[in-house]
């Protein structure tokens, strides 16, 4: 098993182009407490957020760095919304799992409730009283969820999904890891 573990942070300005980082770390099992690779993609000049169609400014950096792996991983998972209601309105990971001409199953991972999001399956780790907000394409929610609750870490949040974060707010992938980083402009 391969699985590709993906977010992407970004930084703004006024005087600058939008930029951003997308990171990817790879687990072998949902267990897995360390990653056995990380990668990194800077990109430039970043398209802006447009409302209600975040995916337009995502999608592209995680395609960025999912060309980055050497081997096509079993299933992605992003932070944030596969559908963003239960009319199958798409959201980042329905789009990515389009991409991928359906071949790859996609997972999201959400901090937070979206306002239609009452079909997202609310998934609680740790001691922590808040919710995961867990949606899927490409495998049945109920294994979704029974996978993102084996993650590693006694916290709300999988420790896995804590590292992908902190690399894609600039962190430096660890040294005793594969990993590769790149920059790109757009």
């Amino acid at each position: 098993m391969n699985i590709a573990c993906i977010d992407v942070g970004y930084t703004e300005s006024e005087s600058k182009p939008t930029r951003a980082i997308a990171a990817c770390v790879i687990i072998g099992n949902w267990r897995d407490a360390v990653s056995s690779s990380e990668h990194v993609v800077h990109l430039t000049d970043v398209q802006a957020y447009q409302p209600g169609e975040f995916y337009r400014r995502e999608l592209p950096c995680v395609q960025a760095v999912l060309a980055e792996l050497s081997h096509t991983p079993s299933c992605i998972v992003i932070d944030g919304y596969v559908w963003l209601d239960d009319l199958d309105h798409p959201g980042l990971g329905a789009h990515l799992h389009r991409s991928l001409a359906e071949s790859i199953p996609v997972i999201g991972v959400a901090k937070n409730p979206f306002k239609r999001s009452e079909h997202a399956t609310a998934l609680t780790r740790g001691g922590s009283t808040r919710p995961l907000y867990i949606t899927a394409a490409g495998v049945p929610i109920a294994q979704a969820v029974h996978n993102i609750a084996a993650m590693h870490g006694p916290h709300r949040f999988p420790s896995i999904l804590q590292r992908v974060d902190r690399l894609s707010r600039g962190e430096q992938p660890m040294q005793s890891s594969a990993h590769s980083t790149s920059k790109r402009s757009r």
